[in-house]
């Protein structure tokens, strides 16, 4: 099971259902020569300590390669939205990446708590844990990504995320710089890429869009194009609609 996914979002993970059956992949998100409340339980930890790769990516700013080993944050949370399916996640960041894993796993907490996203109207229920869970969101240098996607068979060409039958990983890159077809901060992409990739986890395919100068959904490849709609990272419009478009 494995997809090259990021301008959306992660795409599809490996996240296991109430059966504890995998979920169907999805089509790619993402090709190359195209475009893919804090946490309870626990602080916060500082931003890391590690050292950043002394190699780095062009004019970026961010570590094309780090250790090739992660650490897991150490943050928990209680259960958020309702519905029977419980679906627990944990975050791992590579060391030599520069990014904190608590803080990481910290944000990523408050984008499925968000009342926008799937939590907030009764797609299920999601929890991060720092211990076994059905999926791993691991955030990787881009040589590291490109080391776990080619496992898979995948070409990600330093810039893509992908999944895997073993987890997702998010391109540091991605992570850090967002998207250049998405109009808005790295921050607000995160949560795009996060959305996306639960939305794939309850089930759901690729939309289009609805149509010029609506919101993208948030299950729109929108890193390959918003073809007229606007860029957008919720599932939901602050008035409580889905936001839809025709299916891919």
């Amino acid at each position: 099971m494995v997809a090259v996914v990021g301008g959306g979002g992660l795409g599809v993970a490996a996240w296991q259902r109430g059966a504890g059956k995998p979920s169907t992949p999805w089509a790619a998100d993402e090709r190359p020569g195209g475009e893919s409340a804090g946490a309870s339980g626990g602080a916060p930890g500082e931003v890391s300590s590690d050292p950043p790769s002394r190699e780095r990516a062009t004019g970026s700013g961010v570590p094309k390669a780090g250790s090739g080993t992660f650490s897991t944050a150490r943050v928990s949370g209680r259960p958020v939205g309702s519905g029977s399916t419980l679906r627990r996640y944990q975050v791992q960041v590579e060391n030599g990446s520069g990014i904190s894993p608590d803080q990481a796993a910290a944000e990523i907490q408050a984008i499925v708590a968000h009342p926008r996203g799937w939590a907030g109207h009764g797609r299920g229920q999601f929890q991060l844990v720092a211990g076994h869970a059905d999926i791993v969101i691991r955030i990787a240098t881009p040589d590291t990504a490109d080391r776990l996607c080619g496992e898979a068979g995948l070409d990600t060409g330093g810039e893509l995320n992908c999944e895997t039958g073993k987890g997702v990983v998010v391109n540091l890159r991605r992570w850090v710089q967002g998207s250049p077809q998405f109009k808005g901060p790295p921050a607000e992409y995160r949560h795009l890429i996060i959305n996306h990739e639960l939305g794939h986890a309850l089930g759901l395919g690729h939309l289009g869009c609805p149509g010029a100068g609506r919101p993208a959904p948030v299950m729109m490849q929108q890193i390959k194009g918003l073809e007229g709609c606007r860029s957008n990272a919720w599932p939901y419009a602050a008035n409580g609609a889905y936001l839809t478009g025709p299916a891919l």
